[in-house]
């Protein structure tokens, strides 16, 4: 399953909810150094019940505007 992500970086919760047909992710992490990445695909493994080698990013890794791919 493909799907766009916006990312809030550096925010003060891990959350995921909806916003306009596509998800919005806020992140505690900063977005420096792939910190922000790590915590992305770690926070969408959870909410989507998959391990975390199962979520990949495919475009955006330097935007807060990512296309993920997650396989089950």
């Amino acid at each position: 399953m493909r799907m766009k992500v916006k990312v809030i970086a550096n925010s003060s919760r891990n959350d995921v909810s909806e916003d306009s047909g596509r998800l919005k992710v806020h992140l505690k992490a900063i977005p420096m150094n792939g910190k922000a990445n790590e915590e992305l695909m770690k926070v969408l493994a959870e909410h989507f019940n998959v391990k975390k080698g199962h979520i990949s990013i495919l475009k955006g890794k330097t935007s807060n505007i990512k296309e993920v791919e997650i396989n089950q």
